[in-house]
This record gives C-alpha cells, structure tokens and sequence, in this order.
C-alpha cells in the first residue's frame, strides 16, 4: 500500500513538475532547451522572446536578451552562437553578422507571459 502511494505521489509531482511550452512552431531540442532554461529564472523586463529568422534558406533563432546594454543573440538549428545582431552599450551588435535582419522573414516563437 505504501509503494502505491508513494509511486502515485512521486508521479503526481513529476506531471506537476513538467510545463509545456507555447511554442508558436516547432523548434530544435537545443533551442526548446534553451527556452526552458530562461522560463526557470525570473521573469524578464523586457519578456524574453524568441523568433524564428530565415535568410538565404537558412533558418536562424534570435533570442532578446534579459537588460538594457546587452546583446542579443542569433543562434542556427544546432545552437551554434553565430552573432549578436543588436544590443550593446551603441546597440549596433557585436558587428559579425551578415546582413540576416534585413533580408530575413521572422516569426515569434516564444515569448515568456508569465
């Protein structure tokens, strides 16, 4: 009886444990992973967002980042770090992208409405 019990409980915890995502689209498991680790910490001001840019048939996810004077960061499907388009102390980026902002079509994929 006791094992019964236990094994509803610790199953009641692990379902209660889990929150699925709104995922607008489906995304990459590292990015998903990525979007989990933000929506553990504090909620950001601004929200965090996250949009889905594709460019030159190459799909990129562009994550804002949680302050003022930071950058944000473009990562491809594999979660490879490929620059910071914006943000900064100039808001200019960190200068290594291609020109992704203006030729891309972007789609919200999250966005933290906690």
């Amino acid at each position: 009886m006791k094992l019964v019990l236990v094994s509803i409980i610790g199953t009641f915890i692990l379902i209660s444990g889990c929150k699925k995502l709104d995922l607008k689209e489906d995304v990459p498991s590292c990015i998903e992973n990525k979007i989990k680790d933000i929506s553990k910490e504090n909620k950001w001001n601004p929200p965090a967002e996250v949009w889905k840019w594709v460019a030159n048939g190459e799909v990129y996810y562009y994550f804002t980042s949680n302050c003022c004077d930071e950058f944000n960061f473009v990562y491809d499907e594999n979660c490879n770090l490929i620059c910071a388009p914006d943000g900064g102390i100039a808001g200019n980026g960190d200068g290594n992208c291609p020109d992704l902002e203006m030729e891309s079509v972007k789609s919200l994929v999250w966005k933290d409405n906690r």
